[in-house]
């Protein structure tokens, strides 16, 4: 798959500490498993001019107290709390966004800037990647089609939980809402 650098960019959801280090409150080995083939995507696809955006699931301490219903510390614990190291990029990635989005549920559309800022810049192809696949990389990616993007998910570049999390979220992307191709499909060039 041939992309055009000027109206692609490359969405990487949530390679942080609280995911993808050893020591994060949800870390999974597979998160962290996908950190070098990310940052070799990232590599080829800045040298190319290629957008990159990186996504920081973030949440204010207090962000959840009294919701009626959407409550992630009830679900999963307290994690990625803004300020703190477990909201921060693993060391591996940072400082390789072109721009980062802070969201704080899992859709990086939800109530952030990430629409205008690739609108803004003439993108209409993403190449999601990140950690977890049945996540936060599924619910982005499914926002991006509904908005009229193409989401382009890349399997051997995103973690989950389970394996069966990962097929599960690839599966559902390919039928329902975007395309999933591996690293190895992906070149860019000036025409698509």
């Amino acid at each position: 798959m041939e992309f055009d650098p000027d109206r692609t960019a490359v969405v990487v959801v949530d390679m942080q500490n609280g995911f993808c280090h050893p020591e994060g409150s949800l870390s999974a080995p597979a998160s962290e498993d996908v950190i070098d083939p990310i940052a070799d995507l990232v590599t080829d696809a800045r040298a190319a001019g290629v957008k990159t955006v990186f996504t920081r699931d973030v949440h204010p301490p207090e962000q959840f107290a009294g919701n009626h219903y959407y409550d992630e510390f009830e679900r999963w614990g307290e994690h990625v709390v803004e300020g703190s190291w477990e909201a921060e990029v693993v060391d591996e990635l940072a400082g390789k966004a072109d721009h980062v989005v802070e969201k704080h549920t899992y859709d990086a559309f939800h109530d952030t800037e990430l629409e205008g800022w690739l609108r803004a810049r003439g993108v209409d192809d993403l190449l999601i990647c990140g950690t977890l696949a049945n996540v936060c990389v599924l619910h982005t990616a499914g926002s991006a089609g509904l908005r009229d993007f193409r989401p382009v998910l890349v399997p051997d570049a995103i973690g989950a939980i389970e394996d069966a999390h990962h097929e599960y979220a690839l599966d559902h992307a390919d039928w329902l809402f975007g395309e999933v191709t591996e690293r190895a499909n992906i070149t860019f060039g000036s025409e698509q």
